[in-house]
């Protein structure tokens, strides 16, 4: 039998001027992201949709999301295969489209991960445990868009 987890969080609209949404420009597109017992996430949309560019957009998120799974299941598989991480950093990028009517949807994402490795770890098998973690990642395997890695790895 499958395991099930849950997972809550709730998003307060927070951008209500005194108008509500009387107009398209009559309200802030600001809200919060709160999730029982951690830090407020505050977010917006998209500057390109009258949003605030200092806050997280929902597109950010996704790809933050994408980024951390692979690297929470990488940190899981070189630890398990004794190769020794001793730096990572991942600078994504996602493409989503948009179409006339304004739907859109994200068409791919390439993950970037710099990966520093202890100088005794196998490389091959560091670059090969990305293919792993991608099949393993739960973001990636929820997503409808491929998921592409671009790794770096180095000993230091």
């Amino acid at each position: 039998m499958a395991r099930r987890h849950t997972y809550k969080t709730s998003v307060f609209w927070t951008g209500d001027r005194g108008e509500g949404t009387q107009g398209y420009r009559s309200y802030s597109r600001e809200f919060d992201i709160s999730c029982n017992g951690k830090p407020v996430i505050k977010g917006s949309a998209d500057p390109n949709y009258m949003g605030d560019a200092s806050r997280h957009n929902p597109e950010d998120l996704l790809l933050a999301s994408l980024s951390s799974c692979h690297m929470l299941w990488y940190l899981h598989l070189c630890a398990a295969s004794k190769v020794v991480v001793v730096a990572y950093e991942d600078h994504a990028e996602g493409v989503m489209e948009v179409g006339p009517d304004g739907s859109g949807q994200f068409v791919s994402a390439t993950l970037r991960p710099r990966v520093v490795i202890s100088p005794h770890s196998d490389v091959v098998r560091a670059e090969r445990l990305h293919e792993k973690a991608n099949a393993l990642c739960f973001v990636a395997r929820s997503v409808n868009f491929p998921v592409e890695h671009e790794p770096e790895i180095l000993t230091g």
